[in-house]
């Protein structure tokens, strides 16, 4: 059996071990980490801030701003290269496509398509997702199994072939592609919208209200919707990314606006087939939609961060 000295003398474990001269106490350092990390998500979301701003003005003010017209050709130019690249003009600061367009005009006109069509589907979907979400959740019953076996059946169905399907039908145009991305994309808001209401109508306040004579519409508009904004916000912000994505990837398969009006991803299908010989008509399109696409996750994490309670308590 050991001795005392020899317990004494024995090693503690690293962890356990006395700090060296100098060293920060644990609760120091997590404190200083996670400053650190909050300084860089401020950092980050600035930066998506700038950028989102910067592409809303460019789709604002592009009549104004575009150095060209956007649809104007010009043979002689064909596939001109960037301002900085050997034989590149500055009359062209991001180059030439094999039309002789300007690309950089194309990119700031094709802001306007993407951004319309990301923010007005998500706006379509999410009314269409919280009025039928609000119907499941707070009634329930037959409606609630109709409209989930519904969303059951279209989430069986992968959405890109939906689309396309009813693209092919329909036929490409902007009005259509806002109208297929509304029409596939409301279950996500629906289900999130009636999973909040089927916790919020066993509350005591609402059961309260209802004892007292309330009608079902002043319940829902006073006391269960108010409760749903913070995290529709959030996955609308995120849903308004994915969709910019899911538009170029139509665009890119000839379903999206129709030829010629500039979009991002018909600029990425049209600069395929020379990608070897000239990179910048496809390359700088493409980086739009991620800068694009980057800064609304980056802003969707922050407000999904900042309006959720929980999330707030964690993070302190």
């Amino acid at each position: 059996m050991a001795t005392l000295d020899e317990r004494a003398n024995t090693s503690l474990p690293e962890w356990a071990a006395a700090p060296e001269v100098g060293a920060l106490p644990r609760p120091e350092r997590a404190r200083g980490v996670r400053a650190l990390a909050g300084a860089g998500r401020q950092v980050g979301l600035g930066a998506a801030v700038a950028v989102l701003v910067l592409f809303v003005a460019a789709a604002v003010l592009a009549p104004w701003i575009a150095p060209h017209d956007p649809l104007g050709q010009d043979t002689r130019a064909s596939l001109t290269p960037p301002a900085w690249s050997p034989g590149g003009s500055r009359a062209h600061p991001l180059g030439t496509d094999l039309l002789g367009r300007d690309v950089l005009s194309r990119i700031i006109h094709g802001a306007r398509v993407s951004l319309i069509v990301g923010v007005l589907s998500v706006a379509a979907t999410l009314a269409m997702g919280v009025v039928l979400g609000l119907a499941a959740g707070y009634y329930g019953g037959v409606l609630d199994d109709v409209l989930m076996r519904l969303a059951d059946v279209q989430l069986s169905i992968p959405m890109m072939v939906f689309a396309v399907a009813i693209m092919a039908v329909l036929g490409a145009s902007l009005f259509n592609l806002v109208l297929v991305l509304a029409i596939t994309g409301w279950v996500l808001f629906s289900r999130v919208t009636r999973g909040i209401v089927l916790s919020l109508r066993e509350w005591e306040f609402v059961k309260a209200t209802q004892a007292l004579g309330s009608s079902d519409r002043r319940i829902v508009l006073r006391h269960l919707l108010p409760h749903l904004v913070s995290p529709l916000v959030a996955l609308a912000t995120l849903e308004v990314g994915r969709r910019i994505v899911f538009e170029a990837s139509l665009s890119f398969l000839g379903l999206g606006v129709k030829p010629p009006t500039p979009s991002w991803g018909s600029m990425l299908s049209d600069g395929r087939e020379y990608l070897l010989v000239a990179w910048w008509p496809s390359t700088f399109p493409g980086l739009a939609i991620t800068a694009v696409v980057l800064a609304l996750n980056l802003l969707g994490d922050w407000l999904r961060d900042r309006l959720d309670p929980q999330l707030r308590t964690v993070g302190r």
